[in-house]
């Protein structure tokens, strides 16, 4: 018998003084049985980065060819791919194919330098991808917020960003590892 995901409920504040994005967002997550807390909340935070009323959450684990996160126009075009952990080099080339705008959240820690150090030289070739790395320390600071109901802000201020549960708080400093040369935005 297949184990079933397990559901998150969390209601998202995102102030984005950088891109002048203010909302608030009702969000409905589900952790597939592989997915860790860790990299639940790390989906999370790119949705908090990439906020947008179109951007919405893929199949991930349980879908191959989906991203994490996706933004389409109108159409049904993909405008923006985003993936989190460490993908396959090859899966990254073909969403750069597919999208115009492909992010990657790397994190893991020694595991994330080792996945650059190998994918890195090929995938420095892709324009539409930018790379960051979320350090250890934050994304085991931002597993430690996981609960089923969560109420997070999330605060991005010339590049910093900022994630409290109201008790908590936890500053993360991404890593740019490649950035995209069709658009520069942060973070």
């Amino acid at each position: 018998m297949a184990l079933k995901s397990t559901i998150f409920r969390a209601g998202l504040a995102v102030a984005d003084i950088d891109r002048g994005y203010y909302r608030d967002h009702a969000l409905t997550l589900a952790r597939h049985p592989s997915e860790t807390d860790e990299r639940m909340m790390i989906r999370l935070l790119a949705f908090a980065l990439n906020a947008d009323d179109r951007l919405e959450f893929g199949r991930g684990l349980s879908a191959e060819g989906e991203p994490d996160l996706w933004r389409r126009d109108r159409t049904g075009a993909v405008e923006q791919w985003i993936d989190v952990g460490l993908p396959d080099e090859r899966d990254v080339r073909k969403a750069c194919g597919r999208s115009r705008e492909v992010l990657v959240y790397a994190y893991g820690g020694r595991a994330a330098a080792l996945w650059w150090a190998k994918a890195g030289p090929a995938l420095a070739r892709q324009d539409s991808l930018t790379v960051r790395e979320v350090p250890a320390e934050a994304s085991r600071a931002l597993a430690g917020l996981a609960a089923r109901t969560l109420t997070l802000q999330c605060t991005v201020q010339d590049g910093h960003v900022f994630v409290a549960d109201g008790e908590r708080s936890v500053a993360v400093e991404l890593r740019t590892l490649k950035e995209s040369q069709r658009q520069r935005r942060l973070p």
